[in-house]
């Protein structure tokens, strides 16, 4: 996407800047967006190509969830056939979009293919909803951003495979970039989307909707006056809070909160990410500050910066004040990591905060080298990942089709990034998951009744079971164990399970 820019033969900083002041308004956001895409399609398809490359560059895609979502999406198959009697699939207004998505081109292409299909959509709906909103806080086509923004797009929730609030904040970023830039007609549209939010995530509308809201008021005010829109707002955090932990249980964050800051996306299998980490939080800092200094006196500077550091501000408190996880009255499960979850807008705004920057080659030769790193390592660790989710498909291999499976598989030292799920996505089409948490949940579309051959039906048993602490029951058998079985923790075995003992009795597992 990209908004009014100055005539070709004006180089002058401060005359474009006035020339975008000028004529902000002045045509269709959504005409200006058709007309990008038709003159940058080269450039927007050879990007596409490359932040597309770590969804291809292993067999499997490693994130997380998104094992347990393949499966769900098989065990609702079997569902629907009859084959599976005391699992039941159940309506579900939100937090099933993605699921829909996978069962959909299920249907028509094989599981692995919709897998590929579905996550590929999912990360470009995210990184280009992410790019049109850096656009639109700047007016301009922020292009220096890319490395960064592909690596917001592979961050902490991408590896967690929470795809349902992925693709949520994705359309949620081109809805508030239609509304920022947007006629009056216009701003109507970009909330067209909000019932593909909520059944995504009802998080990705809620955020929109703030968004909105501030943005409104905060150019609505003469900007010596924005602070008190600033204020207003952060005083309304401070009252959610209060909010939220008198009339809910509120799970506080259990690790510092001075890591949240958005740099905190790209901590994922262990120490090594804080090279990362530190590059992102010294190198993103530093070149704003000094871009402001070098062009304090240019026409609109100070005006490309101050929504979307107020806004990164705002989300800041919302990570230091909210809880982490909030328990609501009749969910058998809460709503969890939601200070992870919400540092994925805090990482984009940074990048729209850099996009007010005045491009530089060697500002994008920076990025190129710490993106260069980080998907280095990312490919290192994921496909360790898929090397022992090889493991799992041969060890169950062994066993005669239908057995019950438990896992207790825990990550690498360091990491923040859960991998239990790879035994899901192993057993599909020839055993059952007997751990696998969302039937237990109540919050996805596959339920499980009491007394059925092929899932444990209360949280406390998967959680248990999932830690290795679980007490097998007489009922629970015949089943195997799949458990990390040398110190590396890369080194998988198989074996039956007895009555009375605990589920991973022989696991061998890498320090936490």
């Amino acid at each position: 996407m990209t908004f009014p820019s100055a005539p070709a033969s004006t180089s002058n900083p401060s005359e474009i800047a006035a020339h975008v002041l000028r004529n902000g308004g002045s045509a269709s956001a959504l005409a200006q967006a058709a007309t990008f895409v038709r003159q940058h399609w080269p450039k927007v398809l050879a990007i596409s190509v490359m932040v597309l490359a770590p969804c291809f560059w292993h067999r499997r895609i490693e994130a997380g969830d998104l094992g347990s979502h393949l499966y769900n999406v098989w065990l609702a198959r079997l569902i629907e056939r009859g084959q599976a009697p005391g699992l039941v699939i159940s309506p579900l207004w939100t937090n099933v979009l993605f699921d829909h998505l996978l069962a959909g081109l299920a249907k028509i292409f094989t599981i692995h293919g919709a897998e590929e299909m579905a996550v590929s959509l999912a990360v470009l709906i995210f990184f280009w909803g992410a790019f049109a909103l850096a656009a639109a806080g700047v007016r301009r086509t922020p292009w220096f951003i890319v490395p960064l923004l592909a690596m917001v797009a592979y961050g902490w929730t991408f590896e967690m495979g929470f795809f349902n609030y992925y693709i949520s904040l994705g359309l949620s970023f081109f809805s508030l970039a239609l509304f920022w830039r947007g006629n009056r007609i216009e701003r109507l549209l970009a909330f067209v989307p909000a019932p593909l939010l909520v059944l995504a995530h009802p998080l990705g509308l809620l955020w929109l909707a703030g968004a909105a809201l501030y943005i409104a008021l905060a150019e609505a005010v003469p900007r010596r006056w924005q602070i008190l829109v600033f204020l207003a707002a952060a005083a309304g955090v401070v009252l959610l809070h209060f909010y939220l932990t008198r009339h809910f249980i509120a799970d506080a964050e259990e690790n510092p909160l001075y890591i949240f800051t958005g740099a905190d996306q790209f901590l994922l299998f262990g120490a090594r990410y804080k090279i990362v980490q530190w590059a992102v939080l010294i190198f993103v800092p530093v070149f704003v500050l000094a871009d402001v200094i070098r062009r304090r006196r240019e026409l609109g500077v100070w005006t490309a910066y101050a929504i979307p550091l107020q806004l990164y501000l705002l989300v800041e408190l919302g990570v230091m004040l909210l809880p982490d996880g909030i328990r609501f009255p009749g969910f058998p499960a809460a709503l969890a990591l939601l200070t992870e979850r919400i540092t994925s807008i805090s990482a984009v705004l940074l990048c729209c905060l850099l996009a007010a920057a005045k491009p530089l080659k060697w500002l994008l030769a920076g990025l190129s080298v710490i993106a260069a790193v980080f998907f280095c390592f990312l490919y290192q660790d994921t496909a360790a990942l898929n090397r022992m989710e090889a493991q799992v498909e041969r060890l169950v291999a062994t066993l005669p089709p239908g057995q019950r499976v438990l896992g207790t598989i825990k990550p690498p030292s360091g990491s923040r990034v859960l991998i239990q799920h790879i035994l899901d996505r192993a057993c599909i089409g020839h055993c059952f998951s007997y751990g696998n948490y969302e039937p237990t949940t109540g919050m996805f579309h596959v339920r499980a009744l009491p007394g059925n051959s092929y899932n444990m039906t209360d949280g406390d048993s998967t959680a248990s079971m999932e830690d290795g602490s679980y007490e097998v029951q007489a009922r629970d058998l015949p089943a195997f164990q799949i458990y990390q079985c040398s110190l590396t923790g890369t080194d998988l075995c198989i074996r039956p399970l007895e009555e009375g003992e605990d589920n991973d009795r022989l696991g061998i597992h890498p320090p936490q």
